[in-house]
């Protein structure tokens, strides 16, 4: 049976390489199941570091959260004008995000009706396309403050590129800072402002306010432009659970895409694509240099591969469902050995057990 493995220790080391780096308080992003490190256990270990906020995308995560949560705060990172979701986020004690009237129109009806007043954080869109309100939409924004059912306690913005364009990167932070002073001036006190996420933290100077978002930080997979110290996280695991030796000349897998061309010793491991082996997640922008690597990819037979005891072994006939042929010719590999891949953990099955070690 495949698992996720995390270890512990070096996740610990992670953590706090994360905090020393930021200088101040660290918002712990917790969304797409804890990056894929499973939200509980994730969000549990992040706590003993004494982070004291977390933060999701989707509403549905806040009882999850609440039930290992004692007194730290959830702030929903992204804007909503669905009734249900505003009450949910209500009804919760969770911190909104307020990123349109609009949303701040149905956050303050459900407040009312329910009888509480939603602590906030307004969105500014600094160029990411989402969430938000455009500097030029202050006024809009600033309408917001004067809700009854709410209280705005922070406000940020969302880098679209920090991890390659750190010009781009600080002309949204100078932009979001303008328009917080604008803002300021109009309201007054504001709270808490933030704009940092993992790849600005690592990858661009100064960038650091009030607090800092970080997720992917913390499982060290993350676009750095110099070595940042921190360990890569996670790996797939299945012990082998069979083992065979077939022809010269045998076909493997579906449609017999593979051959052998000498006696092969196999090895079978029940990890595939439903575990999240052989899946890749699509580059957003088609750009130049992405076609070329694909070609060049091509042009190598770029195989996959699997780890036995520690050792490469390449994949053959293709990655199943539920189960991948390795070739291991020439071993002593059996039915029991260890076998690992290494893929992101935002790739793996959600139903895949976490385990940290």
């Amino acid at each position: 049976m495949s698992r996720y493995v995390i270890d512990k220790a070096k996740l610990d080391e992670n953590i706090e390489i994360v905090k020393s780096k930021a200088g101040v308080d660290v918002i712990g992003v917790v969304k797409g199941n804890g990056y894929g490190f499973g939200i509980k256990e994730f969000t549990l270990a992040l706590k003993e570091h004494k982070i004291k906020t977390f933060a999701v995308t989707e509403v549905t995560d806040i009882p999850v959260l609440k039930e290992i949560l004692d007194d730290e705060d959830i702030l929903v990172m992204r804007s909503t004008c669905l009734e249900n979701e505003a009450e949910l986020i209500a009804k919760n004690g969770a911190i909104a995000t307020i990123g349109s009237l609009e949303a701040a129109e149905t956050m303050d009806a459900v407040s009312q009706k329910l009888g509480v007043k939603t602590k906030c954080h307004l969105k500014i869109d600094t160029g990411m396309g989402r969430y938000g309100f455009m500097p030029s939409q202050v006024e809009e924004a600033i309408k917001c403050y004067s809700f009854e059912n709410l209280e705005f306690i922070g406000a940020y913005t969302h880098f679209s590129s920090a991890f390659r364009n750190t010009e781009l990167t600080k002309a949204q932070l100078t932009m979001f800072k303008d328009t917080m002073e604008q803002i300021k001036k109009a309201v007054g006190e504001v709270g808490v402002i933030h704009a940092a996420n993992s790849p600005a933290l690592l990858n661009v100077s100064d960038v650091c306010l009030d607090t800092v978002r970080i997720g992917s930080a913390f499982t060290g997979r993350v676009i750095t432009r110099s070595k940042s110290g921190l360990n890569r996280l996670g790996s797939l695991e299945a012990e082998v659970v069979e083992v065979k030796t077939v022809p010269a000349g045998y076909s493997i897998g579906y449609n017999g895409l593979y051959t052998t061309k000498r006696e092969t010793k196999i090895a079978i491991v029940p990890i595939g694509h439903y575990d999240g082996f052989g899946l890749a997640k699509e580059k957003e922008q088609y750009d130049f240099h992405y076609v070329l690597s694909v070609f060049k990819r091509f042009l190598k037979k770029q195989q996959m591969y699997v780890r036995i005891n520690g050792e490469m072994h390449y994949v053959i006939g293709g990655i199943g469902l539920s189960h991948t042929a390795v070739d291991v010719t020439g071993t002593d590999i059996k039915a029991g050995d260890l076998a690992s891949v290494d893929i992101s953990p935002l790739l793996v099955n959600p139903r895949i057990e976490r385990i940290y070690k």
